[in-house]
């Protein structure tokens, strides 16, 4: 097995300590929650969403009071980005996207 590489790169320390306190909460390493929140990112673009269409339907409008209210609050984020259409639609194609390729990888090891 070979060995991981690593590079250094420059952040903006604003982003490391936010990096720091969340990998606390999450018991990751400051390193592995900037790894993380880079693969989440690396995801929705793969996606063909944009951070901010993203942001948009999962960021609540206000501090919810329980997670069921936070999990209300992401649901009507939805239900507005549908009423404009754009988001909704790109969402929709995502999913069948991925349901096709899960259906496919399925077939392919059922056989």
């Amino acid at each position: 097995m070979q060995a991981a590489t690593f590079n250094s790169v420059k952040l903006p320390s604003a982003l490391v300590m936010e990096a720091r306190q969340t990998a606390i909460a999450m018991r990751r390493s400051t390193a592995g929650q900037i790894e993380y929140w880079a693969m989440l990112g690396k995801a929705v673009e793969d996606g063909g969403l944009t951070a901010r269409e993203a942001s948009v339907a999962l960021m609540p409008k206000k501090e919810a009071s329980s997670a069921d209210a936070l999990l209300d609050d992401i649901e009507a984020g939805f239900a507005r980005a549908e009423a404009s259409g754009s988001l909704a639609q790109r969402m929709r194609e995502i999913v069948m996207s991925n349901r096709q390729q899960g259906h496919a990888v399925a077939h392919r090891s059922a056989a």
